[in-house]
C-alpha cells in the first residue's frame, strides 16, 4: 500500500476567527454609500436617541451610537430627561418624535428606571421608526419573512455568517437563550435561512446533549463562560452574544490561565471581559466569535443600517433587508 505523506493526511485546521470589527466597518462602509445616495435626493436619515438617567455604561454605548451617525453622514439628537421621568412623559416624549417627519428612526436606550412601564414605552414608538426592532409588528413582520426592521443584535449575528461565507441552511442550529432581543429573533433568522432551529432556555433539560449536535451554536444567556468544550461539537462554529466582566482571580485563572495577554490585562484593570462560551470551547471550533471584537461590533453598524432601511421605506424607496 502507497503510504501517505505528511501533507495529504488530514490535520485539524485552526479554528477560524470571526473578526466583527471588521465585518461592522465594511457595513458602515456601505451604509456610508446609501447616505451619500439618499443625499443626492435631498434625503438625510434622522435618528433620535433617548438616554433616561445618568447611567455611565449606557451613557458611553449612546455617545458611540451618535459619533458614528456623524461619520456616516446622519442626523442624530440626543434627549436626557432625568431618572424621575414618568411612563407618561415618556410617552408624550416619543409621541413628538412620532410626529416628526425628518426623524426616521427613535431608540429608547435599556434599561429604564424601575417605575417606568418599559414595554408599553417601546411599543408606542411607530413600527416604522422602531430602529431597534423590539415593536410586535416588526416582529410579526420578521417572522412572516416580510419587510421590516430586524432587531440589530441577531442581524449582526446573520451578517458575520454571511459574510464569512458559513453555510446555514440545512444545518443544526442550536440557540441558547430565548429573551425578545436576541434569542427568538436569532431563532427566526435562522429558520428563514433554512437552517434547522433549536431554542434552548433555562428549564432545557440535558442542555449538553442539544449543544452538542449543533453545527450552529449561539450564545446568548449571560452566564459567563457556561458553555464549555464538552458542550461543543468539535468543528462547530460558536456565536457568542454574552459578555460579562469578571474579576475574582479564580475565574479569570479558569477562562484565560494560557493567554499571557489577558491575564496581564487583569493585572493592569482588575477586571476582564468573557462570554457565555468558555475560551477553551473556541479551541475545538471550526470558527469562533471572540469577546470582544466579536457580535458586539456589529449592534451599532446594523442600528445604522437600520436607520438608513427606515428612511428608505418611509419614502417607498427600495431597502436592504435582514
Amino acid at each position: 500500500m502507497e503510504q501517505q505523506s505528511p501533507s495529504s493526511i488530514d490535520t485539524p485546521s485552526a479554528p477560524l476567527l470571526l473578526d466583527g470589527v471588521a465585518i461592522a466597518a465594511s457595513i458602515k462602509s456601505e451604509v456610508g454609500v446609501e447616505v451619500q445616495e439618499l443625499a443626492a435626493q435631498g434625503i438625510k436619515p434622522g435618528l433620535a436617541v433617548i438616554l433616561v438617567g445618568e447611567d455611565p455604561a449606557s451613557q458611553i454605548y449612546v455617545r458611540s451610537k451618535v459619533k458614528t451617525c456623524g461619520e456616516l453622514g446622519i442626523y442624530s439628537e440626543m434627549a436626557t430627561p432625568p431618572a424621575s421621568i414618568t411612563t407618561e412623559e415618556l410617552l408624550a416624549m416619543v409621541a413628538s418624535l412620532n410626529a416628526r417627519e425628518e426623524i426616521d428612526g427613535i431608540l429608547i436606550q435599556l434599561p429604564l428606571p424601575k417605575h417606568v412601564d418599559t414595554r408599553r414605552v417601546l411599543d408606542s414608538v411607530l413600527p416604522e421608526k422602531d430602529v431597534d426592532g423590539f415593536h410586535p409588528v416588526n416582529a410579526g413582520r420578521l417572522q412572516a419573512g416580510q419587510p421590516g426592521l430586524a432587531p440589530c443584535t441577531p442581524a449582526g449575528i446573520m451578517q458575520i455568517l454571511k459574510r464569512s461565507n458559513l453555510p446555514v441552511a440545512g444545518k443544526n442550529a442550536v440557540v441558547l437563550g430565548r429573551s425578545d432581543i436576541v434569542g427568538k429573533p436569532a431563532a427566526v433568522m435562522l429558520i428563514n435561512a433554512s437552517a434547522t432551529v433549536t431554542v434552548c432556555h433555562s428549564k432545557t433539560k440535558d442542555l449538553a446533549s442539544f449543544t452538542r449536535s449543533a453545527d450552529i451554536l449561539v450564545a446568548a444567556i449571560g452566564r459567563p463562560g457556561f458553555v464549555t468544550r464538552d458542550m461543543v461539537k468539535p468543528g462547530a462554529v460558536l456565536i457568542d452574544v454574552g459578555i460579562s466582566r469578571v474579576t475574582e482571580p479564580a475565574e479569570v485563572e479558569d477562562f484565560f490561565g494560557d493567554d499571557p495577554a489577558r491575564l496581564e490585562s487583569f493585572a493592569k484593570r482588575g477586571s476582564v471581559v468573557v462570554g457565555d462560551i468558555h475560551p477553551a470551547a473556541f479551541k475545538v471550533s471550526g470558527a469562533y466569535t471572540p469577546v470582544p471584537g466579536g457580535v458586539g461590533a456589529l449592534t451599532i453598524a446594523m442600528l445604522m443600517q437600520n436607520t438608513v432601511t427606515a428612511a428608505k421605506l418611509r419614502r417607498g424607496l427600495p431597502a436592504k433587508q435582514a
